[in-house]
C-alpha cells in the first residue's frame, strides 16, 4: 500500500497515490508492506540506491544511519504491545530514505506513531510539511521513540507485580516469567542501543539533506532515548533483584522446613531413648515397677523440651 502527501506552494496538503509522485512540492511516501513492484517506480523516480532498496525488501536490519549520494537511509525501529502481556512485544522497523525536498518511510505493519504524523500532516501543514523533509524524519523518530515510555510503564508495572508476588508465594512459573521479561529487556535493549547511536548522528550539525534548525529537533528525540535507556537499565537491576529474591525466600522456606523437622527429631529422639531402654528384656516385675517412670519420662521429657524451644524462639 502506498500513500503519498504532497504541499504544494500556497495550496493545501494533498493525500492521493503514485498519481502525486510528479507533483511540485515537498513530498512524502509512506509505503506499508512493501514489495519489489511498490518500490521499483520510487526507486527510479528518487534514484534509490539499489542496497538501500534491497534492505527494504528484507525488514532484518539493525538501527542505522547511511549516506547516499542523493539521499540519507535511515533504519530505526519502534515497539508495540502485541497484547495483555508485556513479553509479548511487537518489533516495527521503519526505513526512511530522507532527500532535499522528499521522504520515503517503508515499514511491514501499521504503527500508531506514523498514523499521529500523518493526522499531523494534513491537518497542519504549515508545521510539518512546511518546514522541510527532514522534519518530517523527526516527527516519524518522534512519535517512534515516545511509544516506548508507555511499554516500559506497563513493564515497570509488571516488575512491580511479579516482586509483590515473589514475595507472597514464589513458585515456579513465577520464576519463568521472570526470565521471560528478561528476555524481553533484552530485546528492548539490543535495538535501542544502536538506535541512539543513529539520532546522536542526526543530532549533529553538517549531515546532508538535515537541516541545522532540524538538528537541534533530534537532540530532544536523543534525550529521551537517554531516558529510555535508563529506565531499561533499572528494569534490569530490578528483575536481577527480583530473582534474588526469589532465591532468598525459597532458600529461607527450605531452611524453615528444615528447622521445624530438625525440632521434631529432636523431640523424637529422648522418646526413643526412653522407649528403647524400658523397653528391655527386664522380669515382669521389673517391668511393672518402672512402668510408671517411664511414661512420666515420655510425658515430661518431651513437654519441657518444647517449653524451652518457645523459650529460645525456635518455635
Amino acid at each position: 500500500m502506498l500513500s503519498v502527501y504532497v504541499l504544494q506552494p500556497g495550496a493545501a496538503c494533498l493525500s492521493g497515490g503514485v498519481e502525486l509522485l510528479e507533483a511540485p512540492g515537498t513530498k512524502w511516501v509512506d509505503v506499508t508492506e512493501p514489495t519489489e513492484a511498490a518500490l521499483k517506480p520510487l526507486a527510479k523516480r528518487f534514484n534509490l540506491h539499489p542496497l538501500a532498496v534491497e534492505d527494504c525488501l528484507h525488514l532484518d536490519q539493525r538501527p542505522k544511519l547511511e549516506e547516499y549520494p542523493d539521499h540519507q537511509f535511515i533504519v530505526l525501529h519502534g515497539f508495540t504491545l502485541g497484547g495483555k502481556d508485556v513479553a509479548k512485544l511487537a518489533l516495527h522497523e521503519v526505513h526512511i530514505f530522507l532527500g532535499a525536498d522528499w521522504v520515503i518511510t517503508v515499514h511491514q505493519k501499521p504503527h500508531p506513531a506514523l498514523e499521529t504524523v500523518k493526522a499531523r500532516v494534513l491537518a497542519d501543514t504549515n508545521g510539518t510539511l512546511g518546514r522541510g523533509a527532514d522534519f518530517v524524519t523527526y516527527m516519524v523518530a518522534d512519535e517512534l521513540v515516545d511509544a516506548n515510555f508507555a511499554v516500559l510503564d506497563q513493564f515497570g508495572e509488571a516488575l512491580d507485580k511479579l516482586e509483590q508476588i515473589m514475595m507472597e508465594r514464589p513458585t515456579p512459573a513465577q520464576l519463568r516469567r521472570a526470565f521471560t521479561l528478561r528476555r524481553t529487556l533484552v530485546k528492548l535493549r539490543a535495538v535501542l542501543s544502536p538506535q541512539r547511536d543513529v539520532v546522536a548522528l542526526l543530532a549533529r550539525a553538517g549531515i546532508r539533506q538535515v537541516s541545522d534548525r532540524t538538528s537541534l529537533y533530534f537532540r530532544d528525540v536523543y534525550d529521551h532515548l537517554v531516558r529510555i535507556y535508563e529506565q531499561i537499565d533499572s528494569a534490569r537491576d530490578l528483575l536481577g533483584n527480583i530473582l534474588d529474591l526469589y532465591l532468598s525466600v525459597v532458600a529461607n522456606r527450605t531452611n524453615e522446613v528444615t528447622k521445624q523437622l530438625t525440632i521434631f527429631a529432636s523431640i523424637f529422639l529422648p522418646m526413643s531413648f526412653v522407649v528403647g531402654f524400658f523397653g528391655q528384656n527386664f522380669s515382669l516385675i521389673s517391668k511393672d515397677e518402672y512402668f510408671f517412670p517411664a511414661l512420666t519420662a515420655l510425658v515430661a521429657i518431651p513437654l519441657s523440651m518444647v517449653l524451652w524451644f518457645r523459650r529460645k524462639r525456635w518455635l
